[in-house]
């Protein structure tokens, strides 16, 4: 009897491996395109968070959404760093305009914009800086200490911005304008008032912004009280003489601001335009000559007046630019301040005469020269006349115009 062979046992039973889900059968992951859309919309570091879920998910579970997460982390990072660049920028002034604003809460007075004051208004800023960009104004009463009172407030006209310089010169000449009219009497301003003006810059302009005011600044020192002293506080013969004579000095303050050697023309005009401003004071003087207290002093000044005058006149018809130079000259040494003081005096005006007019003989021109010193010791008999050193000609100095203390300004960045 045979055996039957062994049972053979069966090969073990593999389970068949688990196919692979294709890509349009996988679930799309949720926070993928969630990720994108809030990195976008509203918060990205929230969209950094759901796209670092959403790629944690979708390698675990296999899903959908790889390339929308990765896109949602890409935009989520670069804008949070975006907003945290423009929040370091912001800041930055903010915390210093925070801090500025806890000083400012000393400043006496009442916080007001530059277009609520008016001819008369006196105010303060803080830390005394009239020449800040962007100051802030607390109007107080004058009677009170204050650092700045205004002249003028006025509104500019013209359609286009003038350009820098330009603008610059035209809102000076304003606003010395508007000074001379509220305080006529230019001697009795004290030393330290300067004057200063806040004018539009060129993007302000573009923005509507046409504000010009005008400003006497008292801030080296404790100053109360008004300093307005117009027409209609004066005398009609003060207050006519002087301003025939603040026209005057205004007019010689005006010299172009080229090289005389290179714009001739232009000086000539504003020659012309000296000899008219001197046409209407010597007007008023002949006036004057009527009155016996003031017949004496006015003489004086009108001979003197005159005579500048004629020199004016030649500067204006001079031909070469050292025949301007010349005229130029002597028609600013004919003026004395000598004479101006006694002709006030006999106005009843102030004789204290200022700084600005100390720093020169005339009123209006350059120094005189001083003279050679002496040579100390004997000169030597055996020196010849190439042995003892020559001095190197000096160039001539340019005359000066008549000016005045040179004032301040500023330009408001904004409306």
């Amino acid at each position: 009897m045979s055996t039957p062979p062994p049972h053979a046992w069966p090969p073990p039973h593999r389970r068949p491996a688990a196919s692979p889900q294709a890509d349009g059968d996988a679930e799309l992951n949720g926070f993928a395109p969630a990720s994108l859309l809030v990195g976008l919309l509203c918060l990205p570091p929230l969209g950094i968070v759901l796209a670092v879920v959403a790629l944690v998910q979708i390698s675990r579970k296999g899903e959908r959404g790889r390339p929308l997460a990765l896109a949602g982390l890409a935009v989520s990072l670069v804008t949070t760093v975006a907003a945290l660049f423009t929040v370091v920028q912001a800041a930055g002034p903010l915390f210093e305009r925070l801090d500025a604003l806890e000083q400012y809460e000393s400043v006496a007075g009442e916080l007001a914009v530059p277009e609520e004051l008016q001819a008369g208004d006196c105010f303060n800023v803080p830390g005394g800086d009239l020449l800040d960009e962007d100051p802030l104004f607390y109007r107080i009463d004058c009677a009170e200490v204050h650092q700045g009172e205004v002249t003028s407030s006025t509104l500019l006209g013209r359609p286009a911005y003038p350009g820098g310089r330009k603008a610059k010169r035209s809102a000076a000449e304003a606003c010395w304008r508007a000074q001379d009219a509220y305080a006529m009497d230019t001697w009795a301003l004290p030393p330290y008032a300067d004057m200063f003006y806040f004018a539009p810059s060129r993007d302000s302009w573009g923005d509507g912004d046409r504000h010009l005011l005008c400003v006497i600044g008292t801030t080296e020192e404790e100053h109360r009280g008004s300093l307005r002293r117009d027409a209609g506080m004066l005398r009609p013969d003060q207050a006519a003489y002087l301003g025939a004579a603040n026209e005057a000095e205004l007019a010689r303050g005006g010299a172009p601001d080229e090289d005389l050697d290179e714009a001739l023309p232009a000086y000539r005009e504003w020659a012309r335009s000296v000899e008219r401003a001197l046409a209407r004071e010597a007007g008023v003087l002949r006036e004057a000559l009527a009155r016996p207290e003031l017949a004496e002093p006015a003489g004086v000044r009108l001979k003197e007046v005159e005579a500048s005058r004629a020199e004016w006149k030649r500067a204006g018809e001079a031909v070469r630019p050292d025949g301007f130079r010349e005229a130029w000259e002597r028609a600013a040494r004919v003026l004395t301040v000598t004479a101006e003081r006694n002709l006030r005096g006999a106005f009843g005006l102030a004789t204290t005469v200022p700084d600005w007019l100390e720093e020169r003989p005339g009123t209006g021109g350059p120094a005189e020269p001083e003279e050679d010193p002496e040579p100390e010791g004997d000169p030597d008999p055996e020196a010849g006349p190439d042995s003892a050193p020559q001095p190197e000609p000096e160039p001539e100095p340019e005359p000066e115009p008549a000016r005045r203390r040179t004032g301040g300004d500023t330009v408001r960045q904004g409306v």
